[in-house]
């Protein structure tokens, strides 16, 4: 297939990138040509304007481009960068779909278990959850989500992915924990309690391609894995797998204190079960989070 990927050098996109260059054509679009080409060499085609692509020759198009949402405090500015890296380049793709005589029978667009908002622990959400929290990562995946959708014709499906927290050695969260962890620093974050969802890179990266390559599917999926499991939990894996003690506890306040309103990521969380993926017959590689983080971390040994 000729697939274009957005967001192709974050740490979705490339781990992807790397599965589907090997068996299909794919253009990127980024705003660092240099920085691609050093990242893929010759093996796909880097561009920094959509005019370059002729979305009547695409097959697909990934468009997983956005502002890390956890990078930095949510002033009114980084927010604003937030939702325009997202809905800005969605509403072009879905214009030049829509401008095309031979669209591209595909678009799979990023979204995020965000999407649900803050839940109670004891709930378990899937596609069908119709009580989303309204605040600002509700927000934002849903006019992500809806423009995202408008690109749905009889030529082309649209494929939104609902993620949870991308587990990998390489980059994101777990990256991030690591360095406190490792130094036995590392511990459960507010109450504990709030649920946390979950999907290792592996899985992520495997059911982007199954839903490239499962045309018959359409529409939402949560991409998490089926197990989400608490912050107390979620943390005791980690210092298990690192054989490190997990005592430290970080009170709400003080993350309050450094994060702000973005605390909410991390103070409150969902428990999202991928319902859509598992019924479709996707078999997850990793469902249990002491596996995964054995797996990662081992690795990276």
């Amino acid at each position: 297939m000729n697939i274009l990927v957005t967001g192709a050098t974050g740490l979705i996109g490339d781990q992807l990138c790397r599965f589907l260059y090997n068996k299909h054509q794919v253009s990127v679009l980024t705003r660092n040509i240099v920085k691609a080409q050093q990242q893929f060499r010759s093996h796909v085609t880097c561009v920094d304007t959509l005019s370059h692509i002729d979305f009547n020759n695409l097959d697909a198009v990934i468009n997983l481009a956005g502002e890390p949402i956890a990078d930095k405090r949510w002033s009114a500015k980084q927010k604003r960068a937030i939702y325009e890296s997202r809905l800005d380049i969605t509403e072009q793709l879905v214009t030049k779909i829509a401008s095309a005589e031979t669209p591209p029978h595909t678009l799979i667009s990023g979204s995020a278990v965000g999407f649900y908002g803050r839940q109670p622990n004891d709930i378990v959400i899937d596609e069908t959850c119709q009580h989303p929290y309204q605040e600002f990562s509700h927000q934002l995946c849903k006019q992500w989500e809806d423009i995202a959708l408008r690109a749905q014709s009889e030529q082309t499906r649209v494929c939104i992915l609902r993620t949870g927290i991308v587990l990998s050695q390489h980059g994101g969260a777990l990256k991030k924990m690591l360095p406190a962890f490792k130094f036995g620093l590392g511990g459960p974050l507010a109450s504990g309690e709030q649920m946390m969802s979950w999907i290792h890179i592996d899985d992520m990266v495997h059911i982007i391609l199954y839903l490239l390559k499962h045309q018959e599917l359409s529409g939402i999926f949560n991409v998490t894995a089926p197990s989400p499991v608490s912050n107390l939990d979620f943390t005791k894996a980690l210092g298990q797998v690192l054989h490190r003690p997990t005592v430290f506890k970080m009170p709400e306040k003080a993350l309050r204190l450094m994060f702000g309103e973005m605390a909410d990521l991390l103070i409150y969380g969902q428990a999202v079960i991928p319902k859509r993926v598992l019924k479709s017959g996707y078999h997850f590689r990793f469902s249990d989070i002491e596996d995964a983080f054995t797996s990662l971390l081992v690795r990276d040994r």
